[in-house]
């Protein structure tokens, strides 16, 4: 009965190294693959995220004023619609979503130039969409957060309540969403930065950014641990 005791109390501990191991070993490669995907996502001339304090860019349901100096009569409060689109007087509906200000006072001095002599156009942004950022994943308070002032990702993890008892400090995923559609990804290890007191990588957060915080590999195989005192096979680099 000792014997068989032994036995499987080894067996246990050989399955949570095993485990521990497989966590460790499939991080770099998950890392790799997400690496590999990012480079394929964004155009070979842009090797990066894009710069910081970009202007706003015009999302359906915003609304702004449109002025012109010499015409008053056309002056007019504008919504862009779920589609995308504006209407416009004397002009018809055209498409704006995506631009910024000055795109738009461009695009329409171009259309409104079929029938006033060299429009003088001003835009005032009247409702739009407020800067914010989201957390999800493994932080204590997931959700979306208003981006108030410059913050980085440590200080977003932390206005998000912090990293929970799951939260894998490694490979924190932030997302940043592209002007034609979808995002462009970048892995931050959060726990070298902080033990190495190097806040270089610590990147600045853009409205629309989402942090995502994965689960570590211990707190996925806990629920089929005998014991806590197995935890000890475990490697430093599982969280």
């Amino acid at each position: 009965m000792k014997y068989r005791s032994i036995t499987l109390a080894g067996f246990v501990a050989a399955a949570v190294v095993t485990a521990a191991a497989q966590g460790v070993t499939a991080a770099p490669a998950a890392a790799t693959t997400l690496s590999a995907s990012i480079a394929a996502g964004p155009p070979a001339s842009v090797p990066g995220f894009a710069p910081r304090n970009p202007r706003y860019q015009l999302r359906r349901g915003d609304s702004f004023d449109l002025g012109f100096a010499m015409t008053p009569e056309f002056d007019q409060t504008v919504a862009v619609q779920p589609d995308g689109y504006i209407t416009l007087k004397a002009v018809g509906s055209i498409f704006v979503a995506g631009q910024t200000v000055p795109q738009l006072t461009e695009t329409l001095k171009t259309v409104y130039a079929n029938i006033l002599h060299d429009p003088v156009i001003a835009i005032s942004l009247k409702d739009f969409e407020k800067p914010y950022f989201i957390a999800s994943g493994q932080v204590a308070k997931p959700g979306k957060y208003d981006l108030r002032s410059d913050l980085t990702v440590t200080e977003a993890v932390a206005i998000a309540g912090g990293f929970d008892d799951k939260s894998k400090h490694s490979q924190v995923v932030l997302f940043r969403p592209l002007p034609g559609g979808g995002f462009e990804a970048k892995l931050i290890n959060v726990k070298k930065m902080l033990a190495d007191r190097n806040m270089s990588e610590d990147m600045q957060l853009q409205p629309g950014d989402m942090l995502y915080v994965p689960q570590n590999a211990l707190s996925k195989i806990r629920p089929f641990l005998p014991t806590s005192g197995v935890s000890a096979y475990l490697g430093p680099g599982v969280l």
